[in-house]
């Protein structure tokens, strides 16, 4: 069965005020339908350039990347991206806010904002959905900006070090939470994060890269068996043994000075 995601050879060189840096280069790897896929790397490898290329908003210098076998030529609605902050809109309510993503893309119909109301109902906000923002606590907020990308029915989703802003309770709550919500919808999944931890307790697969020019120094296969979550793999013997391993394959690697 073919990946959802190829990403074939692709560099990315862009300009910076010292010259010309090569973000990375030669990456490739693949993820399949409904799979989640944590990407790490030194500070600086490219790691969110990277995402954004896949996202089609960057070109690359080099090399393909294809969605269901075809070629990503600029933003595809079949790609949701979601950044550090929430983004949520302070002067709109929660539903209202989860509608904004389908404005955006003129999709709003009474099939889609039925499928929204399904989502708010499914995952706890649906009794919060005329509270604005400021009204939530961070984890609420968080599903909130979840539930708007997954409002527009993306295939894939990009994660980019999205749970970085809130505090560490708080960060481990939402990413069991995030984790159970996206394996139920079956939506297929990258993540760049700096936090190991974080990477092993809900990839099924670990990205590393090198540093600066970043190439793929191993794809990483995490399996704790059925019914697992981001919690109960914190507490499996054999996390530690996956944090050193990664520890050490990133340790061999010098800070990278610029990029993402």
């Amino acid at each position: 069965m073919q990946p959802i995601l190829q990403v074939e050879d692709v560099s990315h060189t862009y300009q910076a005020e010292n010259g010309e840096v090569t973000a990375f280069e030669h990456v490739s790897f693949t993820v399949e339908k409904g799979r989640f896929l944590s990407i790490v790397g030194p500070s600086g490898c490219g790691k969110s350039t990277l995402l954004s290329v896949i996202s089609g908003l960057m070109k690359p210098s080099a090399g393909r990347v294809l969605v269901g076998g075809e070629a990503v030529n600029g933003v595809s609605r079949r790609i949701g991206y979601m950044l550090q902050r929430d983004n949520l809109l302070e002067w709109r309510t929660i539903f209202s806010n989860v509608l904004f993503g389908l404005e955006i893309q003129g999709a709003k119909t009474p099939e889609t904002i039925a499928r929204a109301e399904n989502l708010l109902k499914t995952y706890g906000l649906y009794e919060f959905r005329s509270k604005y923002p400021r009204q939530l606590s961070g984890g609420m907020r968080q599903r909130a900006a979840l539930i708007r990308t997954l409002a527009t029915g993306p295939e894939i989703l990009l994660l980019d070090e999205a749970f970085s802003a809130l505090d560490y309770q708080t960060r481990l709550s939402v990413t069991d939470d995030v984790y159970r919500i996206l394996k139920r919808e079956q939506v297929t999944t990258l993540m760049v994060t700096h936090d190991i931890p974080e990477s092993i307790s809900m990839g099924d697969e670990i990205l590393i890269l090198s540093c600066r020019p970043a190439r793929v120094k191993e794809v990483l296969k995490v399996d704790f068996g059925p019914g697992r979550s981001p919690l109960t793999c914190r507490s499996d013997a054999r996390f530690g043994k996956i944090f050193d391993h990664i520890w050490k394959e990133l340790s061999t690697d010098e800070t990278c000075s610029v990029g993402g």
